[in-house]
Formats: C-alpha cells, structure tokens, sequence
C-alpha cells in the first residue's frame, strides 16, 4: 500500500450544485474527518455533522463518510464530505482540508493511480473507469461497465495463465526428458493450444472497429449534387438549422458535423459541399475535403433530386452507401413510384416522408456495426498493438519447429509478457503517466 501525502479534491460536477463531494484518501484521512466534523464517525456509515476549521470556524453542514482502508476505493483510508455545492462553500472546505499538516490537493487521476498502485484496480479496469466518465451515449455505458467489471482483463488473464501452462509443460519435457512421467506428447497439445489461441486474439483483434465505433461514433457522409437536398436532410437529422440552405449552388463550402445517438450508438453526421466540374477556387476545396471525408465513413448517404437528377459520378469508396432519392413531395404518383424502385429509400425534407425510417436504418447499421451488448473487445489501440506483438510471438514459437524447444519455450515467455503488459501485470512505469492524465482532478 502507499503511504506518504494525503490528497483532496473535488470528486462531483461543476459548480454551483446542490451538492458538493469531496474526497480524502491517505493516512491523515481519519484526523482531518474526525477534526472538521467535531468527533468519531462510524466507518461507512453517512452521518449529518455541523463542519468547522480548526479554530472553530463553521464552513457548513454536511454529511461526513469515512471508508477504512484496504477496504475502499484506493485502498487507503478514504473519507468523503458531502457540503452545499456554492463555488464559497467548496473553495474554503479545499483551502481548511489542505491546510492540515501532510495534505495536500491532488493531481489528475491520483485517486485511481492510487488505486491501481494498492491492487484495488488493474489497467485496463483503470481504462474502463475513465471511459465511464466519460461515457456519452448508452452503448459507451454498456461497453465500460463490462470492461469495469473485468470482463477485458479475464480475457487476457485467461490467455497469460495458458500461455504460463504452456511454457512450464514445455520446460518440464525440456527438464525431464527422460522420465517416464514427462510423454514426449504434452508438446503436441501445448501447440495445438497455442495454435488455437493465435485464431482466438486474431478474431478478438478484428473487433477493435466495432470499439472504436462504439467510442468515437459511427461515421455517416452525405454525399450529392448542389441542391440534391444535402443540407436541407442535414438539418432534419439534427432537428436543427445547423446548416445554410439556400437555392444557390455551392452554398456548402465546408464540412459541417453534428452527433446523434441512434440505437444508444454515437452517430458522427457530415455535411459536405456539393460534387459537381468545374467548381470555383474554394468550392474545389471543399469538394476535395469532401472526397477525403468519404474515404473515412462506415456509411454514405449518396442524395440525388429525384425531380431533378443529377449524376455525381463514381466514387472509388469502399464503404457501404444508401442510395435516397429527395424533394419527394415535388413527385406526382407515377414519379414517385419510378423513384422508389430506383433509390433504396425516397424522402421530403419538406413533408416528413421517409425521414424517420432513413433515421432507423441508420442506427440499425451503426447497431450492428458496434456489436452485440456483451462483446468482449479491445478498448484501446495499446492493447491491439500488444497483442499483435504477443501474436507475432506466438507465431515463432508454434511455426518454426527446427527450432529448438528452449527458444519456442522463450518465444511464449515473450507472448505473456505482452499480455501482462495490457492488464498491468509487469512492470508498466512508462504508461503510467499518459493514463491517468485523461482522469478528472478528483478522480
């Protein structure tokens, strides 16, 4: 466990509030809670308690919770003072806690390096935590949850603790070679286990898109003509005049962007300038900036006015594309019928048709595309980098069998290595800092 400085912060939302929580955790935890709220408090047991400085001062009142150590968030002692939320209130129960001897504010993240450090937490749980605080949308939620809760860190665990077994039967039949205990057969069923644990982070590596969707959104272009209704579509998504619409050709010179959340998934929306020859100076750019955006989407809106076709030609975009056809309600019934076989979905801006089943559709496939609640991922680009290390690994050691079984046995010492360094369980000092940076103050 550490010892050493006590730290204070802020740990609910920002001010002003109803109320206000701040944390302690350290040894002087228990004096500074038992000094401001006048006498013992039970452990874990919230109780009402007038609040005052040293010299008597009240600061307010409040409810005072003290959490022994090991048993608590960081696994020292952890207090916590529930106060008014007033930007007075808060600055002076800061400025009279740090004034204790041996306390001091904290530094982004510390609570939780703390609990990192006392083994209350491993890395990729502490991940799961600042993914938590941050979650924005019910699929960020779920997916944070699960890795909290550790089901990530079993996954790789589960995979180390084989790979251990793995070498300790290698360098037994190294060992004991000519004893009769030790068949020359475990090797055969250590690399069959091997062999089937490289298909296994293989498939587990390839859900890495469907995480980062999850994280930073699916992205959904919209492509088209001038006046194809781009901007006109744009606007009904985000229920708002976020875009300029106008009958001039060319009026959307930039990308414009706004995030929903379809099906509990983040959706990243763009708007771009319309593709057409011979564009003016700027336009050209923004066509260009339009282009590369593409490039980067899990789903184009390719839009062309169905009164008023007009072809944009071809695309080298390998991403999946939803062919709509708008400005339906300028369509008599014959029209209107031709256009719906000719696009996969017909819409008015004006009118309503088809704009909320073009919304549905849209957060079906980035449903799908973030994968099923209870999908173990990976959470972070670290993690996919090491595990195609512990691969790259694994592949030498179960590939090459002219080598000799000493070399294999360190190829799978190497492999589990890697897989340590992701949950935390080797030495992972230099990570440390750019981890907890992400971290609130009181966090």
């Amino acid at each position: 466990m550490i010892s050493g400085d006590s730290i204070v912060a802020l740990s609910s939302g920002r001010l002003p509030a109803g109320v206000a929580v701040l944390r302690i955790s350290g040894p002087q935890t228990r004096f500074v809670i038992e000094t401001i709220a006048g006498g013992m408090v039970k452990d874990r047991t919230a109780v009402l308690r007038r609040l005052r400085a040293p010299d008597g001062t009240v600061l307010d009142n409040g409810l005072v919770v003290f959490f022994p150590g090991p048993a608590s968030f960081t696994g020292e002692d952890v207090g916590e003072l529930h106060v008014h939320g007033g930007r007075a209130v808060v600055a002076r129960m800061l400025e009279t806690v740090a004034g204790f001897d041996g306390v001091r504010h904290a530094e982004p993240g510390e609570f939780t390096r703390r609990a990192f450090l006392n083994g209350k937490l491993d890395l990729v749980e502490t991940e799961a935590l600042a993914d938590l605080v941050n979650a924005e949308t019910e699929a960020q939620r779920r997916f944070a949850i699960q890795n909290a809760d550790g089901a990530q860190s079993e996954l790789y665990l589960g995979w180390r603790r084989r790979l251990i077994h793995a070498r300790a039967m290698i360098e037994a039949e190294i060992d004991f070679a000519d004893e009769d205990d030790v068949p020359g057969s475990v090797s055969d069923a250590v690399w069959f286990d091997v062999r089937a644990m490289i298909g296994e982070i293989d498939r587990h590596i390839a859900g890495f898109r469907a995480a980062e969707i999850i994280r930073d959104g699916f992205e959904v272009v919209i492509l088209g003509a001038p006046n194809a209704g781009k901007s006109s579509l744009f606007n009904a998504l985000a229920r708002r005049d976020a875009a300029i619409v106008t009958d001039e050709p060319g009026t959307t010179r930039d990308l414009l962007e706004v995030v929903l959340e379809l099906e509990g998934v983040r959706v990243r929306l763009t708007d771009t300038a319309g593709l057409r020859d011979e564009p003016g100076k700027v336009e050209a750019i923004g066509i260009e900036k339009a282009k590369a955006k593409a490039h980067g989407a899990d789903l184009l809106l390719l839009l062309q006015d169905a009164a008023d076709p007009r072809d944009i030609g071809s695309l080298p975009v390998a991403a999946p594309a939803l062919r709509v056809g708008t400005k339906l309600d300028l369509l008599d019934g014959r029209a209107a019928q031709a256009a719906a076989e000719r696009y996969d979905l017909v819409i008015s801006v004006r009118d309503g048709s088809g704009v909320e089943q073009l919304l549905a559709d849209i957060g079906q496939r980035a449903a799908r595309a973030a994968g099923s609640v209870g999908d173990v991922l990976p959470s972070r680009l670290r993690h996919v980098e090491l595990l195609g290390e512990t691969n790259r690994h694994l592949h030498r050691a179960a590939g090459d069998q002219a080598v000799g079984q000493e070399l294999r046995a360190e190829e799978l010492r190497l492999a589990a290595d890697r897989l340590g360094r992701i949950v935390g369980a080797v030495d992972v000092e230099d990570l440390l800092d750019v981890i907890f940076a992400q971290f609130c103050i009181g966090k």
